[in-house]
């Protein structure tokens, strides 16, 4: 009962933003006319029931008139019963794909959002395969969560509506056994309930393991495309290191984890169909044994077996709604715990960013970056780099050197404002604009000139400042294929990209210009080129290499560089000495 309360009050909290948004007026409308014709489905069902009693009865009766009024009844029943049917389909369509849309854009939206994404992977907490959580799990849980909702109205209204009739049909037709009454008032009714009662407890003893089974083996199929995905990004490393067999090996491996837990699906599975399939068969005869005898003692008619029988069949329906639907309930909570998983661990790296322990980035109105008792972590919270009183001022040209594990990326993350563990404060330039150009860029798919002028929009730019900023990197061979439609970083070389990533950088020209290695697959004479490109063309940006050329040396300013200082790294002037108090921060 605690697990349903608590599936229950999940599915609410997930669901009912929808229904409070923008949309909600569309959304309330759709859900209203959907459970509107679903009630009217049931009045209709109820209009049949009593029709079988007249249609049975003209038919014992070899009344032909009373038949050929009854069979148009029939035909206008069963008319309006399939105009609303497809108009309750496509209306729950429609309020699908809305309430689908609405879902996607708000997962798209705080996942993504101010690095959210990010957060949660240095977390560790990335709810394994969000991609799967935003394609698949919002669809499934809107379908599911409708179809459950629906299903689970009408049965209740039909069991209201067919538990009067079944009642009243116990009293016409009293409960007779061995030619002798019984007068046990809702005789049929207390029949329905207690084989429904001992359907439901059986099914659930027998299916509850698959909740469990269908959570596991959606996560272990969104593993193994994630891996298949992951051999095929790197198609080429594995090719050059000959790694096919290793790769194939593990594959198999996560494969098997599939097909092992498919097989426990199968057999519990099987357990489940043998049960259901037994009882709904039995359900067919069981109301035959209950009214048969009245029928045989002419304490009935056709028409009121017939209608006892039908009326049977909805009460013993409604109230196996849980046995018929197990197998979608099973599924559905598992689909629920998926994506309260996946607001969990989007909402715990929200919330670190406000944590106190964490770092203060700011706006301020000088014209530099300060870094002011900052001391960087790991996300175990072991310290990382210290540094106080540090500034990187505008159009000064600093280059950034220390051993490798020292955290020169990690820096680079904070004063991004992604990196949240660790204390003190970033001060930034107020509406300054910053850019980090990692070792490997990022290129989205699509045409060349979007991914060049990536994060803004393709028109940004005219096709001559692309092609202009092409040549001056070393890659007038591109400038006529930026329509061109192709995954760029699989189509080029890395020292293409990081060609293109400085290309980026010449359109959007930043204040500050961050590069992560962001040359080093270049050969040095090429490397040079571009830094005095940069300084032509961008004589008032901040320039911040992180670098261990010895070339680079010249190429700037001044030099950085981080230093062991007992448990952490220190940031000082290159050359400064390690102690206990230059640059130590806290």
């Amino acid at each position: 009962m605690n697990n349903l309360r608590s599936t229950v009050a999940t599915v609410w909290r997930i669901a009912i933003p929808y229904f409070r948004s923008e949309d909600k007026v569309a959304g309330r409308s759709l859900l209203a006319a959907v459970i509107t014709i679903e009630l009217s489905l049931v009045a209709i069902q109820v209009l049949v029931n009593q029709w079988q009693s007249r249609f049975f009865n003209a038919l014992q009766q070899y009344d032909w008139n009373s038949f050929i009024w009854e069979l148009g009844v029939f035909v206008v029943l069963a008319t309006v019963f399939i105009i609303l049917a497809v108009y309750q389909l496509y209306l729950n369509q429609w309020l699908q794909i809305r309430w689908r849309r609405w879902m996607t854009e708000a997962y798209l939206k705080r996942w993504l959002g101010e690095a959210n994404h990010y957060r949660m992977q240095l977390k560790g907490d990335a709810a394994d395969n969000p991609d799967q959580r935003v394609a698949e799990d919002v669809k499934q849980f809107i379908e599911q969560t409708l179809t459950i909702t629906i299903g689970l109205l009408s049965s209740i209204v039909t069991l209201a509506s067919f538990v009067v009739v079944l009642w009243g049909l116990s009293e016409e037709a009293p409960l007779t056994l061995f030619g002798t009454e019984y007068r046990i008032p809702g005789y049929l009714v207390w029949g329905a309930l207690l084989y429904s009662i001992f359907g439901t407890a059986l099914t659930h003893w027998i299916g509850w393991p698959l909740v469990n089974l269908n959570f596991e083996q959606q996560r272990y199929e969104a593993d193994f495309r994630f891996n298949l995905v992951r051999v095929r990004e790197s198609s080429e490393q594995i090719a050059l290191l000959r790694g096919e067999a290793v790769e194939q090996g593990q594959l198999a491996s996560r494969f098997g984890r599939v097909v092992q837990n498919w097989y426990q699906i199968m057999s519990r599975t099987k357990r489940l169909t043998a049960f259901t399939a037994g009882y709904s068969q039995a359900a067919t005869i069981f109301p035959y044994v209950l009214v048969a005898p009245a029928y045989f003692a002419k304490k009935v008619q056709l028409g009121g077996v017939m209608q006892t029988l039908s009326a049977f069949s909805q009460v013993q329906g409604a109230l196996s709604f849980f046995v018929s639907a197990y197998r979608t309930l099973a599924d559905w909570r598992s689909t629920v715990a998926r994506l309260d998983g996946f607001d969990m661990s989007i909402e715990s790296a929200a919330k670190l960013s406000g944590e106190p322990q964490t770092i203060d980035v700011v706006n301020h109105a000088d014209d530099s970056i300060d870094l002011a008792q900052l001391l960087l972590k790991l996300p175990n919270g072991l310290p990382l780099i210290a540094a106080d009183g540090f500034s990187l001022k505008s159009s000064e040209r600093t280059l950034l050197t220390g051993p490798s594990g020292a955290g020169k990326s990690t820096l680079f993350r904070a004063i991004a404002g992604v990196w949240p563990f660790g204390s003190g404060a970033i001060s930034v330039p107020a509406h300054a604009k910053l850019m980090m150009l990692p070792q490997r860029p990022y290129f989205p798919i699509g045409p060349l000139k979007a991914a060049i002028v990536y994060p803004a929009a393709a028109d940004a730019f005219s096709i001559d400042l692309v092609k202009e900023a092409l040549v001056a990197v070393g890659l007038p061979q591109l400038a006529d294929r930026l329509d061109e439609d192709a995954h760029w970083n699989r189509m080029l070389s890395l020292g293409e990209q990081q060609r293109l990533g400085i290309a980026r950088a010449l359109l959007h020209q930043p204040q500050y210009l961050f590069l992560d290695e962001a040359t080093a697959s270049l050969d040095e004479p090429s490397e040079a080129r571009l830094y005095r490109i940069i300084a032509e063309r961008l004589p008032q940006t901040t320039v911040v290499s992180i670098g261990h050329r010895s070339t680079l040396h010249d190429l700037h300013d001044r030099r950085v560089e981080l230093i062991r200082d007992g448990d952490r790294f220190s940031l000082r002037p290159a050359g400064q000495a390690a102690d206990a108090t230059a640059g130590g921060g806290n």
